[in-house]
């Protein structure tokens, strides 16, 4: 970065102003749509831009996990994104944004993944969550973490009951047949992310692209709505002061309230919208079985 536009952001930050005009704790315009499939996302955090899908496969369970299902997240970074993505390899940076949403999601146990479990020690739902990155305009754990919880909560998979002579033969039932289920969420971790400067323990929330490029540190306190700490990660750089962690803890509980509330909103309208086309799904078949 120019040294011009390095000197800019830290005159703005002494300031208590960002050079997109927000002030330190200021979330960007948060944005979430939905595909036409469940289980599909699209989230805009300012500048950035992730999308998300939730798909589904019956495996066999971990030995040691007879009655468990599992929950993986992946990371595709689009080199349109940002020029330091490299195609077909798999960078620090991606596997970091992996990582902490995975230990978000699955340390708090906000997946039910015991309600995954269809035949003990035999067959269990592996729910895969993949984040494609499109476009890199800071803060990328923010976005996709919203992008997958999104995802989650619209993704509904095949019911499954159990026949045969022994009881022991799983029948998946396809859409036409039986609704599909929503999965069991507890509740909805959010990340929240802060970056630190070197001048007077500076610190400001949802970083951009240009604040990075800068920034003496950056930690990332995921919470729910709640008010509950599910993770922290803090990715190297300079010390943080205990008081400063406090406040960050304060503000992260703050912004995983609005934030929950911003999701199941948009899941909500997203739910009467998909309930409509159901109806007006099948109104049309019964209308075409009656001129037939």
């Amino acid at each position: 970065m120019a040294l011009k536009q390095n000197n800019f952001i830290h005159t703005a930050l002494a300031s208590d102003q960002r050079i997109d005009g927000r002030n330190p704790f200021e979330y960007r315009k948060v944005t979430i749509k939905f595909g036409k499939e469940d289980g599909s996302s699209e989230v805009q955090l300012g500048q950035t831009h992730v999308m998300g899908f939730v798909t589904s496969q019956l495996v066999q369970p971990y030995r040691d996990r007879p009655n468990e299902g599992s929950l993986s997240i992946f990371t595709e970074f689009s080199p349109m994104a940002d020029p330091s993505f490299e195609p077909g390899r798999l960078g620090e940076s991606a596997k970091e944004l992996g990582r902490i949403i995975d230990r978000g999601l699955r340390e708090s146990r906000a997946v039910d993944i015991e309600s995954l479990c269809i035949l003990a020690g035999k067959l269990v739902w592996a729910i895969r969550v993949d984040l494609h990155i499109i476009d890199n305009g800071g803060n990328l754990v923010d976005a996709a973490n919203v992008a997958a919880l999104a995802a989650l909560l619209t993704f509904r998979r095949p019911e499954c009951t159990l026949g045969g002579e022994d009881g022991q033969e799983v029948i998946v039932h396809s859409p036409e047949v039986k609704e599909p289920l929503p999965l069991i969420i507890h509740h909805l971790p959010i990340a929240v992310t802060f970056a630190f400067f070197n001048s007077e323990h500076t610190m400001v929330v949802d970083p951009t692209h240009e604040e990075e490029a800068v920034m003496g540190g950056r930690m990332t306190i995921t919470a729910n709505a709640n008010g509950d700490i599910c993770a922290i990660q803090k990715a190297g750089g300079e010390g943080v002061m205990q008081s400063d962690i406090m406040r960050c803890l304060r503000l992260a509980s703050r912004n995983a309230e609005s934030l929950t509330k911003k999701i199941k909103d948009a899941v909500e309208a997203y739910s009467i919208e998909r309930a409509l086309r159901k109806i007006k799904r099948h109104s049309t078949s019964a209308t075409v079985g009656q001129v037939l």
